[in-house]
């Protein structure tokens, strides 16, 4: 069966069984965490058929991309299309309709939590933590591959305190590095649920310095804008002398910051980003099956990179008939061992613990037919 691809992620013909994603997932039943569960070794014919339309969050889109193969390998008569933008306009999609689910880097707010009620033909909107990732500092610096920045340097540089590379308080860190010239900053210029979480970083781990109001829109007028989480890569690797942040997928080759955290100077891994999560306490006010994770940016466990973002799919709890099974499957794979193992491999983001797993495929599973 051969599909056209629609926006950046294309939708794939391929073929298994929806019974194998679900096993690999687990259920409100199951004995073992999704992590822990294996996979049958034959799966029968798949019912699940029809098509879903998603797209928001540009840092999933490599793993959105994994997640769609996966799961139309298991289910070849379904077409899950998702295209990447922001994930402002993936929210905003959820909520007018246009879109099945959303990826967002942003947990739904209380103004759109009210807004779903009305989306989701009298269910609630609900968000899935399913991906994990480092947010990199990444710099384009002639002979610099590695640097060292406490959390109030970083801050000091995107509010535009520190101007140049040569300050004292960039060169004390980093004996040595041949530092010289104008820094320029780039920043994301449209509504960003990694500009987001990279703020709440700054004002967490430095709050004397970086003193905004947290939103999905950058606040400080210093440096220069970039559409997109590729927008920004783009524009740091076109010009030396530049920093900006992204998913950490995303930078390729680019100098990455090593961040301070407590006596330590952690670069972005997987494993330092899994740290933090496990560190972090979820947010109890949340309804019934909202999963949010308060990310705790200010730990100092051995490895942690808390300059991280939880990144959900949006869905709702109550869908029409011909969409209810469909959307439980494709959250279900993405949730599930495979899913997450496939999105490590094409994103390195980390896989989310056992225990959110399990709680977040009891909240897929409980999504009913309207």
């Amino acid at each position: 069966m051969k599909l056209p691809l629609h926006g950046r992620i294309g939708a794939v013909a391929l073929a298994g069984a929806l019974a194998l994603t679900l096993s690999a997932c687990g259920s409100d039943n199951a004995t073992e965490t999704p992590a822990a569960t294996g996979g049958a070794s034959e799966a029968p014919a798949s019912t699940l058929s029809g098509s879903l339309n998603g797209g928001g969050s540009s840092a999933q889109e490599k793993a959105q991309q994994a997640w769609v193969a996966g799961f139309q390998t298991a289910n070849p008569d379904t077409t899950i299309n998702y295209t990447t933008s922001d994930s402002g306009a993936g929210r905003k999609g959820f909520l007018d309709g246009s879109l099945d689910f959303a990826g967002s880097d942003s947990a739904l707010n209380a103004d759109e939590i009210a807004q779903a009620a009305t989306r989701c033909t009298g269910g609630a909107g609900i968000d899935l933590p399913v991906y994990v990732s480092p947010i990199a500092v990444a710099f384009n610096i002639d002979g610099v591959t590695e640097l060292k920045l406490s959390p109030d340097v970083v801050a000091k540089i995107f509010n535009g305190a520190i101007t140049q590379w040569d300050d004292a308080a960039i060169t004390g860190l980093n004996p040595g590095a041949k530092l010289s010239g104008p820094i320029q900053v780039v920043h994301r210029s449209d509504d960003s649920g990694t500009s987001k979480n990279f703020q709440d970083y700054l004002s967490k781990t430095a709050p004397s310095v970086w003193t905004y109001p947290v939103s999905n829109t950058w606040p400080a007028q210093v440096g220069q804008g970039a559409n997109g989480t590729s927008g920004v890569v783009q524009t740091i690797q076109a010009a030396p002398g530049t920093i900006g942040y992204a998913d950490a997928s995303a930078v390729g080759t680019l100098g990455k910051v090593s961040l301070g955290v407590g006596s330590e100077f952690n670069a972005p891994t997987a494993d330092g980003a899994a740290a933090t999560v496990a560190a972090s306490p979820r947010d109890t006010t949340r309804a019934d099956g909202d999963i949010v994770v308060n990310i705790d940016r200010t730990t100092t466990a051995t490895g942690a990179y808390p300059a991280i973002l939880v990144s959900y799919l949006v869905v709702c709890n109550t869908y029409p008939a011909d969409k209810a099974d469909l959307i439980k499957g494709y959250a279900t794979y993405a949730a599930s061992s495979d899913g997450q193992s496939k999105a490590a491999t094409a994103a390195g983001s980390a896989p989310i613990p056992d225990a959110l797993a399990t709680d977040v495929a009891a909240s897929i599973q409980a999504i009913k037919a309207s």
